[in-house]
């Protein structure tokens, strides 16, 4: 899973280096999330919860969580998206109460995650590059056309 450093306010650079991609239950699964910054971080505290409550369960957290995240009413008003894998499975949670798993297991959130997604399906059908260096380089790329996307990436792997 890799993130881009760049945090935003409106039109203006406000952090360049953020780390937006987190391990948990004891380091067995990856999240990274967008969106508004309070937001993202209290769904990931949430999802943290979640993880601990079904002791690892991904899927259970995870539908549990979106879940939540429909009904309560303070939560659906949050703008944020989480991407969650455990080195099986990868899903990105939406607040409309989404569990979504690609078919291709290749996921993006953010502004540039569209064009981050495009690269990586790319790299991924015409290139022999690992997974990380696909993840690399399609934000990479993607931070070369998005102006809310920076080059200042981490790389966080199972």
């Amino acid at each position: 899973m890799a993130g881009d450093g760049q945090v935003t306010m409106g039109d203006t650079v406000v952090k360049q280096g953020a780390r937006k991609i987190r391990r948990m239950y004891n380091d067995r699964v990856l999240v990274g999330f967008a969106g508004a910054t309070a937001d993202a971080f209290a769904l990931v505290a949430r999802f943290e919860a979640k993880l601990e409550q079904f002791r690892g369960n991904l899927n259970r957290a995870s539908v549990e969580l979106a879940q939540e995240w429909r009904t309560d009413r303070a939560l659906r008003h949050l703008q944020a998206f989480l991407l969650a894998t455990d080195g099986k499975a990868t899903y990105l949670l939406s607040g409309t109460g989404d569990v979504i798993e690609p078919d291709d297991g290749i996921l993006a959130v953010g502004s540039g995650g569209t064009y981050a997604l495009a690269a990586a399906r790319a790299l991924l059908r015409h290139t022999k590059l690992s997974a990380k260096q696909v993840a690399t380089e399609s934000l990479k790329i993607a931070s070369e056309i998005c102006i809310f996307t920076n080059g200042e990436i981490v790389v966080e792997e199972l």
